[in-house]
């Protein structure tokens, strides 16, 4: 996506690439295969729209956190697919790291639970079953690196001196990093038995300095500056412009992603929340955030066309769901890969309960919509537990927000106004934010601010005793999950 000074899309494309599911709770992309979708959908848009690398100020990369690559430096192949943040097979790790006393040392210095959900578990697995790749990580040609260590690596050379580093917000999902520090962290390395070399350097999400630029040869055809990189929400919450302490937004995309701005203070969460960092834009100091991470929302309404399908499209469930006033007192809880934020259960198992004869595809078209609702409550809770702040507006952005019905039961349930902006990809506006202000494109935060647009809002429409009502019964189906899994 290319975005001018006032914020504006100038032009996009985008292309879907491969979900490789081997077995039950394994989720993999092929990284030669997302590097080849990169270097197209860069030409396709440039070409186009008719422009070229001088009309380019700077490029920023954002990234499904925690998706996991490994490679050799010297040619360039991955020694295995992308093990993705969703992927369950490191449960016995984290499971383990927590019977060992170990998952308090994780949470104050890295501020994340032992889970599945991040990369250092995922290192490990790599290490430990991939024929050859301790070995080669041990002589030093065996690297890391999530999606967007992968992506700078080969825009600046790969194997011809390319870059090896990632950003602060990428690096706090790893359980690898302290907090405090901005470093890998040692003791956190030896949980993991991880030989530093492997990991990239640490940059600021937004570098002056640049993390390199691209290459005559390669797909932008000619050298950008290659200077802002945040994680996905990171980035999301940074072209939301939640800049201020107490500023909370929620996207939806495969996963829910709600962060709340807490400023430099550094908020450990007694409610089931990340400490994560929001961003750090060159030498000035983090800012860090709380976080509620989903593991399955858009990806429950892929589920339904996919796996089920009942619906061909996307867009379709908004059309089904809505043949219906409710969902006939049916839940769906999507735990295909256990429960994320706030209850953190790898044993948890998705489950469609309160079904009678009475229900309908459209049922479970508008529970599948409801169930990314109230788990987006579930997070919104721990938060106002954690920081006392009570929401009053949730901005969103993210794909599923084209869709009213969602957006309308999201207010509903939440019991607030829900707001989007004019600008619905705010992921990738947020990576153009943070390379745009290390060049100096944008001078400031206010000029970001100031192209905050609200396209549209939907206020609740449910009564108190409906919201409780629906929650309860949410809740009771949450616990229909739990134990589904037996867990080392």
């Amino acid at each position: 996506m290319i975005f001018d000074h006032a914020g504006n899309e100038v032009a996009k494309h985008k292309l879907e690439h491969e979900q490789i599911m081997p077995q039950a709770g394994w989720v993999e992309h092929s990284p030669l295969e997302i590097w080849d979708r990169t270097q197209t959908v860069i030409a396709a848009t440039l070409a186009k729209h008719d422009l070229d690398a001088k009309d380019l100020d700077s490029i920023g990369i954002t990234n499904q956190r925690e998706t996991t690559v490994v490679w050799n430096k010297k040619t360039g192949r991955p020694y295995y697919n992308a093990i993705v943040w969703q992927d369950t097979r490191t449960d016995r790790i984290a499971s383990a790291l927590e019977r060992e006393g170990k998952g308090d040392v994780i949470r104050r210095k890295a501020g994340l639970p032992p889970a599945t959900y991040f990369s250092g578990g995922k290192i490990k697995w790599m290490l430990d079953n991939v024929k050859g790749v301790r070995a080669a990580a041990e002589s030093g040609d065996a690297i890391f690196g999530n999606t967007d260590t992968w992506l700078l690596w080969n825009l600046t050379g790969g194997t011809d001196g390319g870059v090896h580093v990632t950003d602060v917000t990428n690096a706090s999902r790893t359980m690898l990093m302290d907090l405090e520090t901005l470093d890998w962290d040692d003791e956190l390395l030896s949980f993991f038995d991880i030989p530093r070399s492997m990991l990239p350097e640490i940059r600021p999400s937004s570098d002056p300095n640049f993390y390199g630029t691209t290459l005559r040869r390669g797909p932008v055809g000619g050298e950008v500056p290659l200077s802002g990189d945040l994680g996905d929400q990171q980035a999301a919450t940074v072209g939301q412009v939640c800049f201020s302490p107490g500023e909370a937004k929620n996207t939806y995309g495969t996963g829910n992603f709600m962060l709340l701005n807490t400023g430099e203070e550094l908020v450990r969460s007694k409610a089931g929340l990340l400490t994560t960092v929001g961003y750090k834009f060159g030498d000035s100091k983090p800012i860090y955030a709380l976080e509620g991470s989903i593991a399955v929302t858009g990806s429950a309404v892929q589920w339904l066309r996919d796996q089920l399908g009942i619906i061909s499209g996307a867009s379709e469930i908004e059309r089904l769901a809505s043949q219906v006033k409710d969902t006939g007192g049916m839940y769906f809880v999507p735990a295909f890969s256990g429960l994320f934020a706030p209850y953190w259960r790898s044993d948890a198992r998705g489950a469609i309960v309160g079904m009678s004869r009475f229900n309908t595809n459209a049922h479970l078209a508008r529970a599948t919509l409801e169930s990314i609702c109230y788990q987006s409550k579930d997070v919104s809770d721990a938060m106002e537990k954690d920081s006392g702040v009570e929401l009053e507006v949730l901005k969103v952005d993210g794909g599923v927000t084209a869709n009213d019905l969602c957006m309308q039961l999201q207010s509903d349930i939440l019991g607030v106004p829900v707001s989007k902006p004019v600008v619905a990809e705010t992921t990738a506006l947020g990576a153009a934010y943070a390379a745009g202000l290390a060049t100096g494109f944008w001078k400031n935060t206010d000029e970001l601010r100031s192209n905050w647009n609200e396209d549209k809002r939907w206020d609740p429409e449910w009564s108190d005793d409906e919201r409780a009502e629906g929650y309860a019964g949410w809740q009771k189906a949450v616990k229909r999950t739990l134990d589904w899994v037996d867990v080392d």
